[in-house]
């Protein structure tokens, strides 16, 4: 039972601290999602070809 309740309290400390690790380094999902150099608004497309 010691090692089961050991087993959880490490996986949440590993997903906290990758969480925030992650976050610091700019890959939250609003970092990555939001992008003005992913949007092609050149008029590129198969209707203007």
């Amino acid at each position: 039972m010691k090692a089961f309740i050991l087993g959880i309290v490490l996986i949440a400390v590993i997903a906290v601290g990758a969480n925030l690790t992650l976050e610091n380094m700019g890959f939250s999902q609003a970092d990555v999602s939001v992008s003005s150099s992913s949007v092609r608004l050149d008029g590129a497309g198969p209707e203007h070809e």
